[in-house]
This record gives C-alpha cells, structure tokens and sequence, in this order.
C-alpha cells in the first residue's frame, strides 16, 4: 500500500525534520562528526580524535514555527570557544556558507575539514528555509505581476529569513560565502544588509549576466546555443568559429519543440526539479542519481552519499523550490541581473569560477 500511495502522492512530507542519519554519514565522509543536544551522554570518547566536531542546529526564526537548520563549527574544530588550557579565545570572525538549489549544508562535506583549520574563525553551513533540512512553509510567491516583481518577492523570501537567522544567531557581521543559487542570494542580502557583511565571495554564482537579447524567440522556437560541433548532429548547426556565436541551419523537429515548449510551460508555472523527482516515484532515485554523476572528482561511495542526500530532501514537502522561475528567466538568466546592481556593492567582494565548472 504504501509503495502504491507513493505514486499516488507525489507530494511529499510537510515535516523537514527528517531522519538525520544520511547528514551524518555524509559530513562523516569529509571527517565531520556532528554532535549536540540529541547526542546520547557518554559516547563523546568514542569519537575519532582527529574529527571536525559540528553542531546540528534548528534555528527558529519566526513565531510560526519556521526554523533554519544549521550546521555550526565554532571555536576552531568545534571543541568550544576556548583553548586546551581553558583560557577565552580572542575575538572571532563568522564564516556563512549557503549552498546552491537542489543542494543543501551536505555538499560541503569536502570543505568543512579546512575550513575549520582557521584559526580564529567560527564556520557556519545554513540549508535556505524551504529547502535541505529547513522548515517548508508555503511558497506563495507572485505570477499575476510583472517579472521584476516576482523576482523581488523570490528575493525578500530568502534574504529576510537569512537576515532573520543572523538577528537569532546574534552574527554581527560575517564573511558571507554563496554557492550558485546561494551566490545571487548572498548578493542580494549583501546590497539590503551592506552593514552586516564584512567581505562577499561567490562561487560560481548564478543570474549575474543581462540574458541575450533573442533569447525568449530562441526558446520557443526549440533553438539552443552549441559551443561545441560534437554536440550537434550532422548539418544541424554551421559553426562560423570557435569564438563566434553558433548558426542554427534548419528546423527543430517536433519532438524537441514539444520539450521545450513544455519545458517554458512548466518553469514559468513553478513546477520544481523537485517535483519532477517526486513525480517519478521510485525511478526519483535514478535520476538524482545521474544528476549526482555530473560530480566525476568524487569517489563512487561519496556520489552515492550525496545522491541518498539529495533524494530524501527531494522526497518533502514543495516549498521555496518552487521559486526558481520567479528570480530566473529559461536559460538561468536572472530577471533582475546582478551586474547591474554590483556596483551597489558596499563591501570586499570576489568571484570564483572553475575551470571545471558544470
């Protein structure tokens, strides 16, 4: 019964609160041992010597009810904010990461080791309410007004329930670090709160370019740009250069008009990745799973972990997810670009791209 009602009830769990076991055995494989309040007493010399002690914590932001979840590494490897000899430590520095979409405090599992290695700084991972282990309110958003609307909307769900999350962890200022989705986030908060952060670094952030001008045509028309001849098929696409934008020779066949437009149908109306996992039921699983194999420098054991993460936070209830078409045009071009309010920027800001970026 319960496998058939999975098929029949694509919906989700309201409760964030999931079972943290596959959290845990994620940061396990980056050395991070997370402790805290639901740690049973005694088993604190059980613990590898040598790991990165975290808290896992559910920061309550509101009087509904709504609360953050929140991994935090203070006082050096998270052993507390004071020395070997007991004595106070100096004043700190905050360090946020905030992950990108479909993601979560987990695919940070890999950093958190170094990180923690700084001396004088406290590290914090915080999932954005309405995805990972946060709290899902209802995501009501704004369709019935015009793109730059919907965008600020999008905008003020997130950067005030981050701001809210500062207010409670009593974060005066911080080093405030944003990953794609999380970059044009960070950014946003950063031009509203400029006295709260200290330095902004963005990690391949998204919706930081003006879209091109044909783009909408070149969507509904079931075009796409190639950069590279080996991804198009014969005599489909005439390629002037390699540093020239591609040419489109012939027709989109039905098939491939039919996916897009279905697709622009869909990003336009909400609908989530999430929900599209959700609505497979079992072959979910499948597909985050190949969504997860794009991460070719991870081992075998670690894509699997971070595919059985990804997963169980698919499996929740619909919730800011289902923002992703009010801050993002098709083609992941923001509707209301960053580069035209950079340099709004109030505080130290840096870029970081990679060589292998997805």
């Amino acid at each position: 019964v319960t496998s058939a009602l999975s098929w029949l009830w694509p919906w989700g769990t309201k409760d964030a609160r999931t079972d943290d076991s596959i959290e845990r055995a994620l940061l396990a494989q980056g050395g991070v041992t997370v402790v805290g309040p639901s740690m049973e007493q005694g088993l604190e010399s059980d613990i590898d010597s040598d790991a990165v002690l975290a808290e896992a914590l559910d920061v309550e932001i509101d009087t509904q009810g709504n609360y953050i979840h929140t991994i935090a590494i203070r006082g050096g490897r998270g052993r507390g904010n004071t020395t070997a000899g007991g004595k106070e430590r100096g004043p700190r520095r905050s360090l946020v990461l905030t992950h990108g979409y479909f993601a979560g405090v987990g695919f940070f599992f890999r950093n958190y080791r170094g990180l923690s290695q700084a001396e004088g700084w406290d590290v914090y991972a915080v999932d954005w309410l309405g995805m990972g282990r946060s709290s899902r309110p209802t995501y009501k958003g704004v369709r019935d007004s015009g793109s730059e609307r919907r965008a600020e909307y999008a905008e003020e769900f997130f950067v005030e329930s981050l701001e809210a999350w500062r207010q409670r962890m009593q974060i005066d200022k911080m080093v405030l670090c944003g990953h794609s989705f999380g970059g044009y986030m960070v950014g946003a908060y950063a031009l509203k709160y400029p006295q709260h952060v200290e330095k902004l670094v963005l990690l391949s952030p998204i919706g930081v370019p003006e879209a091109p001008a044909d783009l909408e045509r070149r969507i509904w028309q079931g075009f796409e740009p190639v950069h590279r001849k080996q991804h198009a098929k014969e005599g489909e696409y005439r390629m002037a250069s390699n540093t020239e934008a591609p040419v489109y020779d012939g027709k989109p066949s039905w098939q491939r008009l039919l996916l897009f437009r279905a697709s622009l149908y869909m990003w336009d109306r909400n609908y989530s990745p999430q929900w599209v996992v959700r609505m497979c039921g079992p072959l979910g699983r499948r597909l985050v799973s190949w969504y997860i194999g794009r991460f070719s420098l991870l081992t075998d054991e670690q894509r699997r972990g971070m595919a059985a993460y990804a997963h169980q936070h698919a499996q929740l209830a619909e919730s800011s997810a289902a923002a992703l078409g009010d801050f993002l045009r098709p083609g992941g071009f923001a509707r209301r670009p960053l580069v035209n309010r950079v340099p709004a920027v109030a505080m130290p800001t840096v870029f970081f791209y990679g060589s292998h970026d997805w």
